[in-house]
């Protein structure tokens, strides 16, 4: 799955240097997290840098983007081939 920021985000802007894919962006309000571009870390960590280091606990996975360890694998060697 993707993670999602939720509304309770306070835009306190440690997430998105954490992302290691250039997923999360500053969105019209909060902070997003584009679906595309993230592998919850796989490939890179063990667990999903911006839920560590968020401190209001705002980034769920996503229930709409669901996806396998192995199809985040695949997406995060496009994003390596693509970059």
């Amino acid at each position: 799955m993707a993670l999602i920021i939720t509304d309770d985000c306070i835009n306190c802007d440690v997430c998105e240097p954490e992302c290691p894919n250039g997923a999360i962006s500053q969105g019209d309000e909060i902070y997003v997290i584009d679906p595309g571009k993230c592998t919850e870390c796989v490939g890179h960590y063990d667990e999903p840098q911006c839920q560590q280091v968020c401190p209001v606990d705002c980034i769920p996975l996503d229930p709409e983007h669901v996806e396998s360890e192995d199809e985040l694998m695949e997406k995060y060697e496009r994003l390596q081939a693509e970059g």
